[in-house]
Order: structure tokens, then C-alpha cells, then sequence
């Protein structure tokens, strides 16, 4: 597919977190808007890659993905941008002479329009994918509401890259979520950096995380709001209470983030709580919303980590309970504090101890969602057949229903791979 004399089609790369998936939706809309057709990398005059610095690994591939983008036969413009772009600008831009560094993200879409212009775009035909889905092909539009972290824990370069926290302004955010409800969107996922650490000046006072989803739920018509990833200190009674309040119109599950179930590497990971107070926000979240699923991240192989942490770590993970578990093995991130360190542990024992963590969190998925037979929810069908209940669990629907409807369903048993199956309401 080719656009309008004059322009350019582009393509989009992304790496990375949720959050980089929703800038990266975002400079879409934009140059949609202006004209732009979005193609493959193959047709792309123009291929935009949304980078990520999490990992020493995220950022290899960052540069074999510019490496590769560069070296494509119709040699397009790569526009590189994101949080390596900001933390290595000038060694990214050295690597072809086609490559250009617009670390900030807000900026990428006005710099292609600057370079080859825009016209106002064509309606869109009743048939395009694009009135239903994000321009990245997602049926759960993400709307970020935050950026950056004032946390420093020793193995994150993320601070760096992104700076200090900061919120939206509510107005925009209200804008957003109804643009995606306008492309067809029944679920909007809030999105942030370190979204419980949203705050906004209103009247005098603040509002927070817990303020801003009365706001959306006051002032729109959305179907169902989801969080994403949160810090244990923010899962409160405020936040509950909301979440509560919005009955199903706020997705029944919290990410809230782990990293260890071992106070003494929690400690060396310098993050901002024990595991007293991630069991008590849990067991606060059951008890106030009786069907919420649980996720988190896990890190292994964190240095200096023994055995003996790590058994630690995996049996209080068992005791949360978790429906839905990231697991990964720690990255020596250069720039970090525990880069430096000389208590790095060894690959294999941090494959083994992941095959581990793989292995209880399979088992924990299974154990979750059988706990759900019986009980009605929202499913949103993502493809034919097939969707995610509010706790995120694959659910087998009938095949016949559309695609992108939110379907209020009976969970009427499970699959032995932990696939609920549902009958409609």
C-alpha cells in the first residue's frame, strides 16, 4: 500500500514496555492523521523504532533492530527515538548514515511531517481495521497518564533515561480515552512509568491515581478500565475503594509489582518496601475486590542472591497466589549499582532457578483461574473464539461473536492448560 504523492509510508518498531507500545500508538495517530500510511518495514520510506533500555539485552537488540532497518534495499529514514536514544544519542545516530536520533518521542511524529510533509487524511472506510483496533493493531488502547521515576532502585537505568516522574493533565487524558472510544475501543488500559505515583493540582488540593479513575468513569463512556503495573505502596484503600466502586466498568486485576519475595535482596535492589507490606496489599485487594487476579514481576539471578533467597523468594510467591507471573533473569545493565557488583550469580543457576519460577507460575495460573468456574464476567474477544477476561485470563468463547466486543459471560469450566471456557449471558 502506498500513500499520496509526496509522502512517505512508515513503519513502526517497537521495544519495550506498554508504555512504549502507547507513545508508539500515539506517534501513529499523528501521522495517520496527517496522511501517512502505515506499511511494512519492506515498502516503509521511513521506519520509526521506539527503543528500549531496561536491559543490556533490550539494548542489543535496539541495535541490531537499526541496524537491520538501515540496511533495507529502499535505504528509508530510521527514525530512532525512546530511552536508549536518550541515554546514547550520538552512538546510535553513528551507526548508518540513514539513522536519526529524536530522543523525544513527542517530538518524532512533527519531525517526519517536517521531512516530507502531510495532507489531511481521507476518512476512513467502514471496513478499516483502524476504527476498531489501535494503528498498531491492539484491541486494548493503552492511554498514558504518567511518565518517569523518582524511584533509584540499583538495577534500573529507566530514571535515567526518563526522567523525573510527572503526570498528565487530566483534560488530555479525558480527550485520549475518548479518541479510543471513538476508534471503537470498549477497554482502556491507564498506563504510566510508575502510574501510582499519578498526581495532579485541582482546587487546591490533589488528585491521585484513585481521583483520576472517578474522573474517566465520571466523564466518559468507557466500558472497562485497566491498570497496568503498580508499586505496592500505591495499592491502598483510596485505590480499592475506586476500583470497587466502578464495579465492572475497572477490570478485576492488579500488576503490582515484585521483583523478590527476599527482604535481604529487596534490600540490595534498593526498592521501597518489604514483603510485610506487598502481603498486606494483597490480602487488602482480596479482600475488598473477592475476584481479583494478582500479577507481578519477578526477578532471579538478582547478584548476590543465594540458594537460600531465592527458595525464600519462590515460597512467598506461592503464598500470594499470583494468577499471572513476568519472570526474568537479571541483566547486567552498564550504569546501574549492581552492574559494579562482584557477587554477579552464574547462568545456569539463574536458568534453572527461572525454570523454576516458570514452572510455579504455570502451576499458580492453573490453580487461579479454576477458582473462577461458576463466576460471570467481561470478555474481551480478541480474535475469533478467543479473548481475556477482566483478570486476564484466556477465555474460548463462541466463535461466532465478533471480534472487539466486550461479551458478559459465565464461566462455565476450564481446560487443563488453564483456558477458561464461557458461555454468553
Amino acid at each position: 500500500m502506498s500513500c499520496r504523492a509526496g509522502l512517505a509510508n512508515v513503519a513502526l518498531v517497537n521495544l519495550g514496555c506498554r508504555v512504549n507500545r502507547v507513545e508508539l500508538d500515539s506517534i501513529a495517530n499523528k501521522l495517520e492523521a496527517a496522511g501517512y500510511v502505515l506499511t511494512g518495514d519492506a515498502e516503509a520510506d521511513v521506519i520509526v523504532i521506539n527503543t528500549c533500555a531496561v536491559t543490556g539485552e533490550a539494548e542489543a537488540k535496539t541495535r541490531k533492530a537499526i541496524r537491520h532497518a538501515a540496511s533495507r534495499p529502499r535505504s528509508p529514514l530510521v527514525v530512532v527515538t525512546g530511552c536508549v536514544a536518550s541515554l546514547f544519542s550520538d552512538e546510535l545516530a553513528a551507526l548508518a548514515d540513514n539513522v536519526e536520533v529524536v530522543a523525544n518521542k513527542r517530538e518524532v511524529a512533527d519531525y517526519v511531517i517536517g521531512r516530507f510533509g502531510s495532507y489531511e487524511a481521507e476518512p476512513a472506510a467502514a471496513t478499516d481495521v483502524h476504527l476498531t483496533v489501535t494503528p498498531t493493531g491492539r484491541t486494548r488502547p493503552g492511554v498514558q497518564v504518567q511518565d518517569g521515576c523518582d524511584n533509584r532502585c540499583t538495577y534500573c537505568i529507566i530514571w535515567k533515561a526518563r526522567g523525573a516522574a510527572r503526570s498528565f493533565d487530566p483534560a488530555g487524558i479525558i480527550d485520549e480515552v475518548r479518541a479510543a472510544m471513538a476508534r471503537g475501543a470498549h477497554e482502556v488500559v491507564l498506563t504510566g512509568i510508575n502510574l501510582g505515583d499519578y498526581r495532579w493540582a485541582v482546587d487546591g488540593g490533589e488528585m491521585r491515581l484513585p481521583g483520576l479513575i472517578d474522573h474517566v468513569l465520571a466523564q466518559t463512556g468507557v466500558e472497562r478500565l485497566r491498570l497496568s503495573s503498580i508499586e505496592p505502596p500505591d495499592v491502598d484503600g483510596e485505590l480499592l475503594r475506586a476500583m470497587a466502586a466502578a464495579g465492572s466498568r475497572v477490570a478485576p486485576f492488579l500488576h503490582i509489582c515484585l521483583q523478590s519475595g527476599c527482604d535481604e535482596t529487596l534490600r540490595r535492589m534498593a526498592r521501597v518496601y518489604r514483603t510485610d507490606l506487598f502481603a498486606r496489599a494483597c490480602e487488602q485487594a482480596r479482600g475488598t475486590l473477592p475476584n481479583v487476579a494478582l500479577g507481578t514481576d519477578l526477578i532471579v539471578g538478582f547478584p548476590g542472591e543465594t540458594d537460600e533467597q531465592f527458595e525464600e523468594s519462590l515460597a512467598f510467591c506461592e503464598h500470594m497466589r499470583f494468577a499471572k507471573m513476568h519472570i526474568f533473569r537479571y541483566s547486567r545493565r552498564p550504569g546501574t549499582p549492581a552492574a559494579g557488583w562482584d557477587c554477579q550469580v552464574d547462568s545456569k543457576v539463574m536458568a534453572e532457578r527461572s525454570r523454576r519460577a516458570h514452572e510455579l507460575a504455570d502451576r499458580m495460573r492453573i490453580e487461579e483461574a479454576s477458582r473462577l468456574v461458576g463466576t460471570d464476567d467481561l470478555v474481551l474477544v480478541q480474535y475469533p473464539g478467543r479473548g481475556v477476561s477482566g483478570g486476564l485470563f484466556d477465555v474460548e468463547v463462541d466463535p461466532s461473536v465478533a471480534v472487539d466486543t466486550l461479551l458478559p459471560v459465565r464461566l462455565t469450566d476450564m481446560r487443563d492448560d488453564g483456558t477458561l471456557r464461557a458461555a454468553a449471558l
